[in-house]
Order: structure tokens, then C-alpha cells, then sequence
């Protein structure tokens, strides 16, 4: 893997968060949307960073965009909905709604402003340079606009459906994140005026090719390419959509919806039937966000915004492009000098052994794995292939928040089925944005035998565990994996995220009543080993918090680490607060967003947060109590599923298992030095809110976490074990 050429970032090295303020003048709490938006700050900071090959740097502009869409979709109109209901809302940091609506608004085209510049002064000339070239269509030669002509009527024309507004055609529905042409029409010798919408058609490349020699579209030279928007060629090709009218203006225009209202649970008596019925609904959820350029027609804003039943500050008019996911089209060339190197996933060392049985090896001693430096599919899914597969097993049960559409996990669930096995599934049907999949899914296992529960009233299943029943000699042994994300083998090898496998019978037991909870009626609710949420989770944690402030008032080795997406549970903070006040050390790194003050004179100066943004996206969930011993592997280490938030902790099944193993721990600990070593992807948060980029010590070892990162040094790590050839 090549090593970045250098460790300064083109970005500033400051991002996200209000102006300083003295300490003494900050609250208890920084805003959980102004720190997600910061957290965003941080993934734009990697589209302006040389350090990661150019077309990375494109991929990164694009994830920006896409978490802006997910805001709107959810923030946003949760907000909205609030204000319209009349509520007396109040944020974490004491805004009311009207202002945080205000600021937001504020930060959000402060960050689309950064993210358009981004794109045009360093990206396009970036690109350029290596001969990939995005060019408007009013730049190319009458012979080539000739050319996007011919493919046009080929290839886009038919597809195209002109939908004008008058009084015998209503305004028509647009669809959420969709591409559309507003065309204001005028038939020649009339003064008559119509408004007409034109959808940008999908299954169609959103950047048309043009290389010098073939055919628009057929890429015969990856260094030498010309992109030209689509809608760009629509617009000039306006003429023959609508021939014999006067197209006096053209804007385009994008709106983003709600992802819905959730309905009480108590309203309605089937949840599989009520969920298929609100992702149908949910794409006639109401507009929370238009979409136009700079120079939008003041005509057209005032129809949209009327038709779309939305107010002025929901109207964003701004440069760059309206849809950065076009700019995927990038990503398919092939140029893989202009990509990050492919990683492949080392197979973890005990279970490398061509003939290696899983279970013996699970026996002798737990596998910890971390992914996706290690294999997810040498490891979590050849457990459950391998127990699909086996004669002695007699029951697997797994929990599915999310997984692929072509899961190995269900092809083994349903094949286990098919065999006899005894097999249960806890389907999370209301996973967001995954709802029509995992419907689907259910009905699915359903069909082949599978026993399917959809759910608990009331509450997300959101942990991640595999139990495993298995016939050994006179009598039944379980296996159990518990992990800190998703069975998703795509996002397995994208996000780091730790597991663990085990057939210790003071785990697996508990996960034997862990199933009988979700998928039965059990009331059993203690636990010894797991920490299991909403049951007792938040109060374990708090007992965990409470011992090293006793350790620490006795003057013993008092620590704290974390490491999760997001912290932002109210009763959790004021613990650390607590904490540290007492002198406890407290570390977190918190990839997103965290409404923790750090750093703060006496409510938090012995709290340090980090944040790591890189190549992968940080997942994994660890916790760690120094139990007053010098020696971290003496403590207590946890890897789990939920983030310190309170809907982890309130309103979600979520487990967190003790990782006893020593040379589990040691691996924990790694991750742990690593992470804090890093200045090359870490960001410190201050305590007004704003995120400073580490930069690295003077004459740190080239070869250290320091000056590599986290993702490279841990890749490091995993190709260290492969056998010497």
C-alpha cells in the first residue's frame, strides 16, 4: 500500500463550530445538528486533502452531499414538523427551534459554498491535469455538440416525459432527490405562458462521455475524456422536446422530501403490513428542501415554492452542481492510478488452515476479528455457512438490521431451513432507508421455514448477534458471534467494525435468552455478562463510570476510552462530567457527531474527544474501564452495538459483550494506541465546538501511526500476520 506523500492538508485545519468563546461563557452542551454539520466539515476536508488519490478526493465531495441529503430528509424535517406542530422545542444547547433552524440554515450553505469550491478550484483543475475533463456544453465544438446531439435522440428522447402545467394538467408530483428542468413555454405569436416540468431521466449516465475517436458514452482513452452533464445536453436540446413552442427560460431544480412520520405503534395491528405501507407513502412526504442554481428564475422560484408548499428559507440557490452524485460516473474509469489501492482482507491467522474447522477453533480459545483489515467473509459468514451446512448443528438464530440484497446470510439461513435445521431470524423491518429490503427479506425466510420475528413493540433491534446450537458428544453446545456492525458484507468492507466469536457458556447462555426475548414472550431480563439495552445498559454503564471515580478518589489508576459513532445521551455526559471532575482520565473517539464539551475548566478539562475521518468509515463500539489496575489488559473491555445515545439506550435492543480474552484485549489495546497516535486523519474537539486537524510531532518515525494513520497502519498490521512465501 503506498504511503501518502505528504502530511499536510490543503484543507484548513480548523472546521465546523461558532467562533471562540471563553470557556466560562460555553454550556453544558455543544448543538447535536451544528456537530453533525462540523462532522461533515471534517469529510469535506478529505476532498481537499492531496494526501488521498484524486478520484478518493472526488468520492469524498459526493459523501458530503449525500449526508446533506440525509439531513434534510431527517433533521431538517423533524424540525419543521415541530414548528408546525407548535411545539416549545428546545435543542441540547438551549436553541430554541426557530433558532436552529436559523443557524443551521447558516451552516448548511457555508458548507455548500466550501463544497462548490472545493470542486472548481482544486478538483476540475486537478482532474484536468490528468486528462479527465468536465466541460459545459457550451465549450465543445459544433462538431461534438453534434455528436452528444446524435446520442441524444438516441438514447434519451424516448425516455423523456414533458409534463407542462395549465388548467387541464395539474402540477405534477416530484420526486424525492430527483433531477428536473422547470421550461417556461410560450406558443409563438401568443402571450400566453406555461410552465412545464422535465424529469432528468435515471438509468442513464448522469455524465455523458466523449472521448476524440467512437461513440459518445464508450470510454476509448481514460486519459483523455470529456464529461458533459446530462441535463446540460437536455437543456440544449429543449427544442425537440417541445417543438413548435418558444422556450423562453430553463432552470434546474432538485427537492428533497421527509423520510415520513413514524406512527405509534399502538395505531396499527400488523407491523410488517404497516411498514410495507409506509415506505410507500413515504415518497409523497412533504418537501423540506428546493434546489436551484445561483442564477435561478425569480419566476419559477415563486411557482415551486407555492406548488411545493414550502417557505423561503427552504429554498437553496447556489453554485455547483445540484446532484454531486454525478460526479460517480468519475469513479468507474479506469484509472487506478488515480484510486486508492484495493484492500484485501487478510484471513485471520487461526482460521487460515485450508481444512481448519471452525468450531474447534472457537473452542480452543475466542477468535477476536476486525474487520476490514480481516476477512468478514472468512470469519462471520463462513460461521454461519459452515453451522448451515453442518449435520450436528440443530439451531441458528441471528439478528438483521441490514444486510446485502444478495445476502450469504439469508441463502444460509434459508438453506439451514431446508435441511431441518431450527432456525429463527429477528428481521428489523423499521432499519431506516431499509425498510422495502428487509420487508422483502422477511418474506423471504418466511417462504423456506424460517421462523421470522419482525420486532418488539416499542423498540429497534439493533444488536448484532449469531447463535449456533451444535450436537457434541452426549449433550448441546452453543457458539455465538457478537459484533459492532452490521451482517453486510459490502459494508464490511468499507467500515471497521470488531467481532467476536465464542462458545464461553457464561456468554452464550445469555444469548440464549437474549433470542427467547426478541423472538418469544420472556420476561428474563438480568444479565451477568452481556449488557443488554434498554434493560440495563444505561445503568451498568453508569455503575462502570462510577467505579473509576471511586478509583480515582482513592487514589488508584482511574481511566475511561470509548470509541463510537456518536455520543450525545444527556444522563451519559453528565456522568463523564462527574468523572472528570473527579480526576478520572477520559479519552473518547468519536467519529461523528458529539454533544460532550471537552476541555472545559471544572465540568470536563480531563476529557480529550478525537475524531478519525479516512478511508474507511469508523464503526466499531469499544469500551474500556482501567478497574484501577496500571495495566490496561487488567481492565474491562466491551464491544457492543450501541453509541452513548439515548435512543441506544432507551428505545433499541442493543448488547454489549466482555471481552476477557487476553490477546483479544491486546488487539482492543492496539486499536486504542493507534487511534490516539494518529495525526495524520485525527481531529481534536475543542470546547467551543470546532474540530482542530492534529498535525504530526517533529521528527515523528516515518513508519509510526503518527505520520501513517490509523488506516494504513492498521492495514499494516493485518498484512504483518500473512505467512512469508
Amino acid at each position: 500500500m503506498s504511503t501518502p506523500a505528504s502530511t499536510e492538508p490543503a484543507a484548513s485545519s480548523q472546521e465546523g463550530g461558532p467562533s471562540s468563546a471563553p470557556t466560562d461563557q460555553l454550556g453544558e452542551f455543544i448543538g447535536r445538528d451544528p456537530s453533525l454539520l462540523a462532522f461533515n466539515r471534517r469529510v469535506l476536508a478529505q476532498a481537499g486533502d492531496a494526501t488521498h488519490p484524486l478520484l478518493e478526493r472526488v468520492k469524498f465531495l459526493t459523501i458530503v452531499a449525500s449526508n446533506l441529503d440525509e439531513f434534510f430528509m431527517k433533521r431538517i424535517a423533524r424540525h419543521k414538523r415541530r414548528q408546525a406542530a407548535g411545539l416549545q422545542h428546545r435543542t441540547h444547547d438551549g436553541r430554541s427551534l426557530a433558532q436552529n433552524l436559523a443557524e443551521l440554515r447558516d451552516l448548511v450553505r457555508d458548507l455548500q459554498d466550501s463544497a462548490a469550491d472545493c470542486l472548481a478550484s482544486q478538483l476540475v483543475p486537478a482532474l484536468a491535469e490528468q486528462g479527465v475533463h468536465l466541460t459545459d456544453y457550451n465549450d465543445l465544438s459544433a462538431q461534438d455538440q453534434a455528436r452528444l446531439q446524435e446520442w441524444f435522440h438516441s438514447n434519451v428522447f424516448p425516455i423523456l416525459t414533458p409534463l407542462a402545467v395549465d388548467p387541464g394538467h395539474r402540477f405534477p408530483f416530484i420526486s424525492n432527490l430527483s433531477e428536473n428542468l422547470g421550461v417556461t413555454l410560450r406558443t409563438p405569436g401568443s402571450g400566453d405562458r406555461v410552465f412545464a416540468r422535465l424529469k432528468i431521466p435515471d438509468g442513464i449516465p448522469r455524465l455523458a462521455a466523449l472521448c476524440p475517436e467512437g461513440e459518445v458514452g464508450v470510454i476509448s482513452d481514460p486519459h483523455n475524456v470529456r464529461f458533459v452533464p446530462l441535463e446540460q445536453i437536455v437543456m440544449h436540446n429543449l427544442d425537440d422536446v417541445f417543438p413548435g413552442m418558444q422556450v423562453e427560460e430553463v432552470m434546474p431544480f432538485r427537492v428533497t422530501r421527509s423520510t415520513g412520520v413514524e406512527a405509534e405503534e399502538e395505531e396499527f395491528e400488523n407491523l410488517l403490513q404497516h411498514v410495507e405501507d409506509e415506505v410507500r407513502q413515504r415518497r409523497f412526504a412533504e418537501a423540506v428542501r428546493l434546489e436551484t442554481p445561483s442564477d435561478a428564475s425569480p419566476a419559477m422560484l415563486e411557482l415551486l415554492v407555492e406548488e411545493l408548499e414550502l417557505d423561503a428559507d427552504s429554498v437553496y440557490s447556489r453554485s455547483g452542481p445540484l446532484e454531486y452524485a454525478d460526479l460517480d460516473e468519475l469513479y468507474k474509469l479506469d484509472r487506478p492510478d488515480l484510486k486508492q489501492d484495493t484492500w484485501v482482507s487478510v484471513i485471520p491467522a487461526r482460521l487460515r488452515p485450508e481444512d481448519t474447522d471452525i468450531f474447534s477453533v472457537i473452542r480452543e480459545r475466542d477468535i477476536f476479528v476486525h474487520h476490514p483489515y480481516e476477512s468478514f467473509q472468512k470469519s462471520v459468514e463462513w460461521f454461519i455457512a459452515a453451522a448451515a451446512s453442518d449435520p450436528n448443528v440443530l439451531a441458528i438464530k441471528q439478528t438483521l438490521y441490514r444486510t446485502s440484497r444478495d445476502s450469504p446470510f439469508i441463502s444460509s439461513l434459508i438453506r439451514a431451513a431446508e435441511d431441518g435445521k431450527a432456525i429463527a431470524c429477528m428481521v428489523e423491518l423499521r432499519a431506516r432507508f431499509d425498510e422495502d429490503k428487509n420487508v422483502r427479506f422477511a418474506r423471504q425466510l418466511e417462504k423456506h421455514g424460517v421462523h421470522v420475528a419482525y420486532g418488539m413493540i416499542g423498540l429497534k433491534t439493533h444488536c448484532k448477534c449469531s447463535l449456533v446450537v451444535r450436537r457434541e458428544g452426549d449433550g448441546l453446545r452453543s457458539y455465538v458471534h457478537i459484533g459492532t456492525g452490521n451482517y453486510h458484507p459490502g459494508t464490511a468492507q468499507l467500515y471497521t467494525d470488531c467481532g467476536l466469536l465464542t462458545c464461553d457458556p457464561a456468554i452464550t447462555t445469555e444469548v440464549v435468552n437474549l433470542f427467547n426475548y426478541l423472538t418469544g414472550r420472556s420476561m428474563n431480563r438480568h444479565y451477568d455478562s452481556l449488557i443488554v439495552a434498554p434493560s440495563a445498559m444505561r445503568r451498568k454503564m453508569y455503575d462502570l463510570i462510577d467505579r473509576e471515580i471511586e478509583f480515582a478518589r482513592a487514589g488508584k489508576p482511574a481511566q475511561i476510552f470509548a470509541k463510537m459513532n456518536q455520543l450525545e445521551d444527556v444522563g451519559i455526559i453528565r456522568k463523564l462530567y462527574e468523572a472528570s471532575n473527579a480526576g478520572v482520565e477520559i479519552t473518547l473517539i468519536v467519529r461523528g457527531f458529539c454533544c460532550l464539551r471537552p476541555g472545559v475548566p471544572g465540568m470536563s478539562e480531563n476529557i480529550r474527544v478525537l475524531s478519525i475521518v479516512g478511508r474507511f468509515l469508523e464503526h466499531s463500539r469499544i469500551f474500556f474501564f482501567g478497574a484501577g489496575r496500571e495495566d490496561p489488559l487488567d481492565g474491562e473491555w466491551f464491544i457492543g452495538s450501541a453509541d452513548w445515545m439515548s435512543r441506544n439506550l432507551n428505545d433499541r435492543v442493543e448488547v454489549a459483550c466482555p471481552v476477557t480474552d487476553r490477546d483479544a484485549r491486546a488487539r482492543l489495546q492496539r486499536i486504542r494506541e493507534v487511534g490516539l497516535a494518529d495525526r495524520l486523519r485525527a481531529w481534536e474537539l475543542r470546547p467551543d465546538g470546532s474540530y482542530v486537524r492534529l498535525q504530526p510531532d517533529a521528527g515523528a518515525d516515518p513508519d509510526s501511526p503518527s505520520l501513517l494513520g490509523t488506516f494504513e497502519t492498521m492495514c499494516r498490521d493485518a498484512l504483518a500476520t500473512r505467512p512469508r512465501a
